[in-house]
């Protein structure tokens, strides 16, 4: 029951909200390894923190900033820079760590509040919004500890305070193996890629075979049989990226494709519109190749027609960025239809080309990062990708008995990252609709009876 819950100040249920500091050149600054150093950059609004991100400081330091030296469970909150708000729970696995001053470090009262039922209270919009409404207006957005310290939290009885966080956990945690679900899968395809496509592989191990041992040996090493490696020739030739596979081909992405962009350079009116008509923005370009389709812009009929007039993007389009996270690329899923916004460009496939998925993983690739990097504008305040370049975008093809085999192997994996991506879209939606529901009292949880195992 409601009646139950009471409203506290957060510094009256936490036993430490403070901050770090940068280390200086005096005390040694960075290092290439030694303690976890985490700052804003590796935390997210998911309420995860990417380790891939983290920074390193010398035991010393680390002892020498005792006050930010890191627990398990405790809370970092962003106070500083254009994404206020963000919030992660410290693991284990991240110990021993530190944080500089752009973090707040939450340390909870465990006979009064559950560090995850924290975590989710703090990860509310309406928490986020307040919190970036109420910044100083200095040239980099900031809160205090003390406006920290002073946010209003809305507590259950410990008991249920749990169940709501296990329920919201549970929904977490299936997110998040999907996501690293994907992640392999995408490894998966990268590496096959990379293997046929860049290193040639295949031709060297078969241009170093005498006989048909050697053959079946060389197949093994590379994890294909041996009636694959002979689709693959023995020799190189030149061509204007260098030398490939004898009889493969150099194209480039105007061979295989119209390039277009949305041609509009303002963005629409936003007329309240919650539903209907889509604009696709940066944001819902992944950096995984996928498209995120919660959290939409949407604009009126009115507009979409306008902005639909060069290109509306369907299924098997793509899209790239080319401003920002240049580069970025999605594939637009099945049942899905959008206008592309500004600084965004779609690509669609011409009929008579078949190898969607090779594609897919071809634009995601690290070689064709580099091929558009060589391809990008460097500019003084943003580096641009110009919609005359991507036409120019090269790349290496192989004949159709390769280009079909290697299909058959990727559009499986890239079937399931899709599939997997629809399923995270919707359990982050059952997410949101529940999280504030349940950290209000509106569905109230306290009487049901969970396996908090």
């Amino acid at each position: 029951m409601t009646s139950e819950w009471r409203e506290y100040k957060l510094s009256e249920i936490t036993s430490k909200i403070t901050k770090g500091t940068t280390p200086s050149s005096k005390d040694g600054g960075f290092s290439t390894t030694g303690i976890n150093y985490i700052k804003a950059e590796s935390v997210g609004y998911n309420g995860r923190i990417d380790s891939s991100k983290f920074s390193f400081i010398s035991l010393d330091i680390h002892k020498k900033f005792k006050r930010s030296q890191l627990e398990k469970n405790d809370i970092l909150f962003s106070m500083a820079g254009v994404h206020l708000g963000k919030s992660a729970l410290v693991k284990k696995e991240y110990l021993p760590a530190n944080t500089n001053q752009a973090l707040a470090l939450i340390r909870h009262i465990a006979s009064i509040v559950n560090p995850y039922y924290l975590l989710f209270f703090l990860q509310q919009k309406s928490i986020i919004n307040f919190v970036n409404n109420s910044t100083s207006q200095s040239a980099q957005p900031n809160i205090n500890l003390q406006e920290i310290g002073n946010l209003d939290i809305y507590l259950p009885p410990l008991e249920t305070q749990k169940k709501i966080a296990h329920i919201l956990s549970t929904l977490d945690d299936k997110i998040e193996l999907n996501r690293k679900m994907n992640q392999t899968l995408e490894e998966m395809a990268q590496a096959l890629f990379k293997s046929w496509f860049v290193d040639f592989d295949p031709v060297h191990a078969k241009a170093g075979c005498s006989s048909d041992e050697e053959l079946e040996l060389a197949a093994k090493e590379l994890g294909i049989s041996k009636e694959v490696l002979e689709l693959f020739p023995s020799e190189f030739e030149e061509s204007g990226l260098g030398m490939i596979p004898k009889g493969w081909e150099v194209l480039t992405i105007g061979n295989i494709a119209k390039v277009i962009d949305c041609l509009h350079s303002k963005k629409p009116n936003d007329l309240g519109v919650d539903t209907g008509n889509v604009l696709l923005q940066l944001k819902n370009i992944q950096d995984d190749g996928l498209l995120k389709t919660v959290d939409n812009y949407f604009i009126s009929n009115e507009d979409y027609e306008k902005w639909i007039s060069r290109i509306e993007v369907t299924k098997n389009d793509f899209i790239i960025t080319n401003v920002g996270r240049v580069g970025a690329v999605a594939r637009i899923p099945s049942d899905f239809k959008a206008a592309i916004g500004r600084n965004i460009t779609a690509i669609r496939v011409l009929e008579e080309f078949n190898y969607i998925s090779f594609l897919h993983t071809l634009l995601t690739s690290a070689y064709m990062k580099s091929e558009i990097n060589n391809k990008t504008d460097i500019g003084t305040i943003l580096d641009a990708l110009n919609v005359k370049n991507i036409p120019q975008l090269r790349f290496v093809i192989a004949p159709n008995n390769v280009m079909n085999y290697f299909e058959e192997l990727i559009v499986p994996i890239q079937d399931q990252r899709e599939n997997n991506q629809l399923e995270m879209q919707t359990l982050q939606k059952t997410r949101d609709t529940l999280l504030p529901k349940l950290l209000s009292g509106e569905l109230d949880v306290s009487e049901i009876e969970l396996d908090m195992e």
